[in-house]
């Protein structure tokens, strides 16, 4: 589940996208996918370090949808 902003972004919480089957089955390694997509400006969420539960209401933010 997603959702868009007033300015059209993208964004979805670190907690739907960590429970979600078909993600976790394509990103073996969400955590470091997040944080090297996020150095490359193609995401963006408030932190350094997402970890399940804890952040589970952060939003991640899609800053472009293709690198």
């Amino acid at each position: 589940l997603s959702l868009k902003d007033a300015d059209g972004k993208v964004s979805v919480t670190f907690g739907i996208l960590f429970s979600d089957d078909r993600c976790a089955n394509i990103f073996e390694a969400l955590v470091g996918t997040l944080r090297a997509a996020k150095r490359k400006k193609v995401v963006t969420y408030e932190g350094e370090l997402l970890l399940q539960g804890v952040h589970d209401n952060v939003p991640i933010q899609l800053l472009k949808d293709s690198v």
